[in-house]
């Protein structure tokens, strides 16, 4: 077989068979066949979280209708859908989502079963929204589950993809509104650590960017909401730094033209809310990502715990992102029970040096609870994350009710999810 990539070409896929089905009985067909099966979204995963020897299913040409209920204040979508698509058809309708990531590109079924999330203290992350999901379970079968219907609803959103293959997903909705983004750059830290509550509390979504090498935060992204006539100068200060006079690229050097729209320019949500524009890919792939979430209460420690890493860290880094996020109820969410912050890390394409680093990165964020993101690079292991996640032991009983045969198990869910915790020493 031809070769598979992810999106930034540091994994190959290892499937048997690729399967493209052009229709949900057909993918029946193919999960009911199958021993072994995994979906493949967008591919905007840089671990082998989608990987299988088995069949691998690509879900890009099941049918992808949008429909809005504006009554019932949701829109029901296909797995495969990029959210790009999604936000574009709500607005034309006059709806929105309350976030989106930073890509536009990614697939609303990977980013809910990964806990993918946006910006801002009161916004949960994008698996918040799940009111429904349609599954083609391991015997082929569909099964529908519902917010309010369902006891364990709050752990099948965030499923990595072990409970069955997403077909459809119903996302709660809002009105459309009005965002306009300004950037700030040359933030000192001092002031940051300081008022770092206010700071991300500025606006709807804020984004802090760094290296983490030096005396300030390089730029400072912020989303707010506001009335279409209501475009008016920013502030030319902020907490220190200074308003951008043209538009940025959150790595520097590169162009902003794949960037959505800044200056304080008003437009609607679904052109502001990412950071990326959909018609463009944001940059070749070459690159590595990892991220780490950390309850509020550690967020000023664990950012210093990071900061005296930088002479170190610096070298491998393209940019890194500082995001918060709501509190949930999701089991494997990075937010499940707490409020907290997201610390991204877009890295150059050296993976071995970068998984090298790692450890010691992961060590430094550990007396904080961080949770790595499920999508991105990370070391830890099943026994280690059962201490970081709540649920962890009651989602593994539930993927043995939905999953008795490990048909959706991979050796990524197996390290991660379903080796056994080691003994403690006697």
């Amino acid at each position: 077989m031809t070769p598979e990539y992810n999106w930034a070409g540091n994994l190959g896929y290892r499937q048997d068979r690729l399967e493209r089905p052009t229709e949900v009985h057909a993918l029946q067909e193919i999960v009911a066949a199958a021993s072994s099966v995994r979906a493949l979204g967008s591919r905007h995963s840089f671990n082998d979280i989608a990987d299988t020897t088995g069949s691998l299913v690509s879900l890009e040409n099941l049918p992808s209708t949008i429909s809005v209920d504006g009554a019932g204040r949701t829109v029901t979508a296909g797995a495969a859908t990029r959210y790009g698509e999604l936000a574009a058809e709500l607005q034309r309708q006059g709806f929105a989502l309350a976030n989106l990531a930073s890509l536009p590109h990614i697939s609303v079924a990977g980013a809910v079963a990964t806990a993918t999330h946006g910006s801002g203290n009161g916004n949960g992350n994008l698996a918040t929204a799940v009111a429904a999901i349609e599954f083609v379970t391991a015997s082929g079968d569909l099964r529908t589950v519902r917010r309010g219907e369902d006891p364990d609803f709050e752990g099948m959103v965030v499923n990595l993809g072990t409970l069955g293959i997403m077909t459809r997903l119903t996302l709660d909705i809002e009105p459309s509104f009005t965002v306009r983004q300004n950037a700030y750059t040359d933030l000192p830290w001092a002031r940051v650590l300081r008022d770092f509550e206010e700071i991300t509390g500025a606006a709807y979504s804020v984004s802090l960017f760094t290296d983490w090498a030096g005396g300030t935060v390089s730029q400072a992204w912020l989303k707010s909401r506001t009335s279409a006539d209501d475009g008016g100068p920013a502030a030319e200060a902020f907490f220190g730094g200074t308003r951008a006079a043209e538009p940025l690229h959150p790595v520097p050097g590169m162009s902003p033209v794949n960037c959505t729209q800044q200056l304080g320019v008003p437009g609607p949500w679904s052109d502001r809310l990412a950071h990326f524009r959909l018609a463009f890919t944001p940059s070749s792939g070459a690159e590595l990502q990892s991220e780490y979430l950390v309850g509020s209460e550690h967020a000023l420690a664990a950012i210093d715990a990071v900061r005296s890493l930088a002479p170190k860290l610096a070298p491998l880094l393209q940019i890194s992102e500082i995001r918060t996020m709501a509190a949930d109820r999701l089991w494997l969410s990075g937010n499940y029970g707490r409020s907290g912050i997201g610390l991204h890390f877009t890295w150059k394409p050296l993976q071995a040096e970068v998984e090298a680093f790692l450890p010691e990165l992961e060590s430094s964020l550990a007396p904080f609870a961080a949770r790595p993101h499920w999508g991105k690079l990370f070391t830890g292991q099943a026994g280690p994350l059962e201490r970081l996640y709540p649920r962890l032991g009651d989602f593994r009983a539930l993927a043995d009710a939905w999953d008795p045969q490990g048909k959706f198990r991979n050796g990524f869910l197996e390290r991660t999810v379903f080796a056994p915790a080691a003994s403690p020493a006697s």
